[in-house]
């Protein structure tokens, strides 16, 4: 495909951040449209996802990188329309999703071809949106980082967030022994329907409590934990000898007083990672990992994103309302173009 049909303009639209602070804070406005540099291809938007860090970043909470664009989003699906390498992997026209430095509420974003991946077959481009950004959080962290194994037990907090049903999914079907909380019956039920074991409302149960009495006093192997805060100590309770707590997000808070003793008797691991400030080497090697391992399940029907309601651009902050609301199972995409 000739790139001078795509007829690329030199302005588009985007969302920007206005002012560090409320959902009406994101505003409609018009950009220059990003030039490829090295390596990089330029992607024509079809669609975004939504994710926690953008609202972190729109209340000024998230610092962005100084080489990253100032605009949010970090992951879309959409058209290549023009590259910049001399060692291409996709070609003009071809159909990504892409984890992006940021820049992915607009029209066209440059990302690293290397961050970029083909859509599964028989996906829709709505659905690749929802995997860059959500996938590899779960699949460095998870399975990467914390070393999850075939038929080991696991603890996914926040089970019916986009991170957590993309979770369960993926840990169920790499044959692990799947928990979960969720703050309502009703998404417990909707957690326990694509996989999980049993997922506690955590309103009304105690978690830790619940764990060890299911797996009789052992507990499970990994946690992947987005709350800390007073949720670290008790996630202690409830891991099991050798077994590693990951934390990727802080919601409940960043301090917590535990005890380092049982940490050393249990031979217990505490990590955690961010994504976006890893160097562009290290995402490319979660990229690669994700589409060798993990992809085959995802062609084969076996794992799908979940999308609780699809947004316009132009409606981001209604799309932040909604997530940081709260009640939703699944994730939030916003179309583009």
């Amino acid at each position: 495909m000739n790139k001078d049909f795509l007829d690329i303009p030199n302005k588009m639209r985007a969302i920007e951040i206005k002012d560090f602070g409320n959902p009406e804070n994101l505003k409609l406005c018009v950009r220059p449209t990003p030039q490829v540099i090295n390596n990089q291809v330029l992607i024509k938007v079809l669609y975004a996802g939504v994710n926690r860090p953008d609202i972190l970043q729109r209340q000024g909470n998230y610092k962005v990188p100084e080489d990253a664009s100032d605009l949010p989003g970090l992951e879309v699906s959409g058209i290549v329309v023009d590259n910049n390498s001399s060692n291409l992997k996709f070609n003009i026209g071809d159909k990504v999703c892409a984890l992006c430095h940021g820049g992915g509420y607009a029209e066209y974003v440059a990302v690293d071809q290397d961050h970029c991946m083909p859509l599964p077959k028989g996906y829709s481009m709505e659905e690749a949106a929802c995997i860059p950004e959500t996938f590899i959080t779960v699949w460095s962290n998870l399975f990467m980082r914390g070393k999850l194994q075939k038929n080991e037990k696991v603890l996914i907090h926040g089970g019916a967030s986009g991170i957590g049903t993309t979770a369960v999914q993926l840990a169920n079907n790499f044959g692990a022994e799947v928990f979960a909380t969720a703050g309502s019956d009703e998404k417990c039920q909707a957690v326990e329907k694509i996989g999980a074991i049993k997922c506690f409302n955590y309103k009304t149960k105690e978690f830790e409590s619940e764990i060890n009495r299911l797996t009789n006093k052992q507990g499970v192997d990994v946690i992947l934990d987005m709350v800390a805060g007073p949720y670290i100590s008790r996630n202690l309770k409830c891991l099991s000898v050798n077994g590693r707590l990951v934390i990727i997000a802080v919601q409940g808070g960043i301090k917590d007083e535990v005890n380092f003793a049982n940490i050393m008797i249990k031979r217990q691991t505490i990590t955690g990672s961010t994504l976006r400030p890893q160097p562009s080497t290290k995402k490319a090697e979660y990229v690669n990992s994700l589409v060798k391992n993990a992809w085959e399940y995802l062609e084969k029907g076996k794992i799908r994103p979940i999308i609780q309601k699809e947004f316009l651009l132009s409606d981001a902050s209604d799309a932040h309302k909604a997530l940081e609301k709260g009640d939703h199972v699944g994730k939030f995409i916003m179309k583009v173009s």
